[in-house]
């Protein structure tokens, strides 16, 4: 069984972020978010949020564990460009493209055990003996105590 995610416009270039998928593909999931959390880049938090994410629901789907999850695709896309543009010399205009990016994320579950929701065991109740007192002074004077 497998989960796919795609996560849209994202804001860092493509080339910055594929820096990363080498060596997370070979790490796994769980381990690249490990990984992702000692690289202090822009890109680095934006992977990590989004492989985050992507086990999160996989875990809810699937109900796998996080360590039985592996890539079956990580991909990083062009997304959108903003066209802006930057005061030059000679009142020429300089173009500055500010990319975006899009990520797929597949993930596989291996053949293993499936967690299994947890069941709360309740204790028995006690019941209360509730005595019939003959007159009513007693009765506050118990509910007193």
């Amino acid at each position: 069984m497998e989960t796919k995610m795609y996560f849209v416009n994202l804001k860092v270039s493509p080339k910055k972020a594929r820096f990363y998928l080498s060596a997370i593909k070979k790490l796994g999931p769980a381990k690249s978010l490990e990984y992702l959390m000692y690289e202090n880049t822009n890109a680095s938090e934006i992977l990590y949020k989004a492989i985050k994410s992507a086990i999160s629901s996989a875990r809810q789907i699937l109900k796998v564990e996080d360590n039985l999850l592996n890539f079956k695709l990580l991909s990083v896309e062009q997304g959108q460009k903003l066209k802006r543009y930057k005061p030059g010399s000679r009142g020429n205009a300089k173009p500055i493209n500010r990319r975006m990016s899009h990520i797929k994320i597949t993930l596989v579950a291996k053949a293993g055990k499936k967690v299994e929701p947890k069941t709360e065991v309740k204790s028995e109740t006690k019941k209360l003996e509730v005595k019939k007192t003959t007159s009513a002074k007693a009765a506050v004077v118990k509910a007193k105590k």
